[in-house]
């Protein structure tokens, strides 16, 4: 065990070693590292051909005859006054500027108006629950007489069914599917005769309010 540690501890000691010896030979090589100068061919410069149809049209624009004076200066042909913006452009540029850079005053105007524009819809927000929270007493009674009157027509319906199957089960002696056509027949039937009834009953009392002799009494003399 004892020769094993012992190996163990050799073999990092020339590990560090062999480390140490690296590292200055790096950082001489780093040091004394002189890359090659960017040639530039100041006398012959590629100037594209504008008018030729092999030139490509990357070349012929005017961001690439800035990078051609950029880098060779006069010796590219290119008058330099042609390199700035038109008016249009420039306005354009300035329009972009005060977009995405506004001035602080602006800055802060609209940051501002942004703060007011959500605290007015925070109080409109406010002032439309506030008002629901009021509505909400009448809207409840409401609800709840709403389903009041369902389930009273509900019970009036089901009287008024079980009405007419009692009747229509004394009227043939036999008790008819709701469906069937006889049914139906004989349910027209009663709300002919009833809609008559309530007309005569009608007649009879605006006769009674104006003093003439009702359609009734007649028929009894």
């Amino acid at each position: 065990m004892a020769a094993s540690l012992l190996s163990r501890r050799t073999g990092l000691f020339f590990g560090v070693s062999k480390l140490n010896s690296f590292i200055p030979a790096v950082v001489h090589q780093i040091a004394n590292y002189n890359p090659r100068p960017l040639w530039l061919n100041i006398k012959n410069p590629y100037i594209p051909n504008k008018e030729s149809e092999k030139t490509p049209d990357w070349q012929k624009t005017e961001k690439y005859d800035r990078r051609l004076f950029g880098r060779y200066g006069r010796a590219s042909g290119i008058d330099p006054a042609k390199l700035w913006p038109s008016h249009a452009r420039l306005e354009e540029l300035l329009a972009e500027e005060r977009e995405w850079h506004p001035p602080l005053e602006v800055m802060l105007g609209n940051i501002a108006a942004r703060e007011k524009e959500k605290a007015q819809k925070r109080m409109e927000s406010e002032k439309t629950i506030a008002a629901n929270m009021a509505k909400m007493p009448k809207m409840i009674a409401d609800w709840k007489k709403q389903k009041r009157e369902v389930k009273q027509k509900q019970r009036e319906e089901k009287i008024r069914r079980d009405k007419l199957l009692a009747e229509a089960r004394e009227r043939f002696g036999y008790a008819l599917d709701p469906r069937s056509i006889k049914f139906k027949e004989m349910v027209a039937e009663i709300e002919k005769e009833e809609k008559k009834k309530r007309k005569l009953l009608k007649r009879s009392k605006r006769e009674e309010e104006q003093g003439l002799p009702t359609a009734t009494a007649e028929s009894s003399q």
